[in-house]
């Protein structure tokens, strides 16, 4: 009867044997990894998409400038937001009328309505770019900006980029969470006639103190500021057509009482 015959078993080699061999005949080293590594590289592709959320408000500080002691509000406001928000943003938090023209500029360039802006524009003016293309998103923690409003009276407003948050439920409405001050009566004829208009009102013996008194509706508060009426404002900025506040006091003198009281005032600058 013949013989079974079997082939040879094989060298039976273990892992680390063929892995110093692949290594010898490659003379390319390699690093040694712990399991401590491996696991720590797992669990951060695990966990670090579920931990990590987006930003969706920005908190903005928004100052008016060359008026001391300084008149400034703090906002936080949904991320995206476009310019056009924040200026009727603006408006809410200082309580503007919002009936004058108004430009940012950022970085040189100047953003705002480019329909009313350019209405009466001239070859050497600087151009306008839609203040809807720019978001809030857009910016980065400190940046600052110009928000300018009533071209007449010059104020120019200091806006700054603080910090980007993550807040739940992401905000719909913006929000006032600090200030100081209330802002300067609309059309007293910029810085200058801001300081001489709290001269008068200090002054019971000037003899512009009745009249002056008058026209800003009998009293008027510099150091005045009810953080809540002016973040229900703000809550409400975009809800208006016009952007105008009704919860903070306005001036009550009619438009062309204001423009001859004045006139009278600019003429005795």
């Amino acid at each position: 009867m013949a013989m079974l015959q079997f082939r040879p078993i094989p060298e039976i080699v273990s892992i680390d044997a063929c892995t110093s061999r692949q290594v010898a005949a490659r003379s390319v080293p390699i690093p040694a990894i712990s399991s401590s590594d491996l696991l720590d590289d797992l669990l951060a592709t695990l966990f670090i998409p579920v931990m990590f959320k987006p930003a969706n408000a920005v908190q903005i500080k928004v100052s008016i400038d060359e008026i001391q002691p300084q008149v400034w509000r703090r906002l936080v406001l949904p991320i995206d937001w476009n310019l056009q928000h924040l200026h009727l943003g603006i408006q809410a938090a200082f309580n503007w009328w919002n009936y004058h023209l108004y430009e940012f500029r950022i970085g040189g360039l100047r953003y705002g309505d480019i329909e009313v802006l350019t209405e009466d524009a001239t070859d050497d003016d600087p151009r306008v770019f839609d203040q809807t293309e720019v978001r809030l998103l857009d910016f980065e923690e400190g940046s600052v900006f110009s928000y300018n409003y009533d071209f007449g009276d010059g104020w120019r407003h200091t806006v700054a980029v603080e910090e980007f948050l993550t807040l739940a439920p992401s905000p719909k409405q913006g929000s006032c969470i600090a200030g100081e001050r209330a802002r300067p009566p609309e059309d007293v004829g910029g810085v200058s006639g801001y300081e001489r208009f709290l001269e008068i009102i200090a002054d019971k013996e000037d003899p512009e103190y009745t009249e002056t008194i008058r026209w800003c509706g009998g009293y008027f508060d510099p150091e005045w500021l009810d953080l809540a009426v002016v973040d229900k404002d703000l809550r409400n900025a975009l809800r208006s057509s016009n952007g105008a506040c009704t919860n903070q006091n306005p001036n009550p003198c009619p438009r062309n009482e204001l423009d001859e009281v004045q006139d009278r005032r600019l003429e005795g600058i």
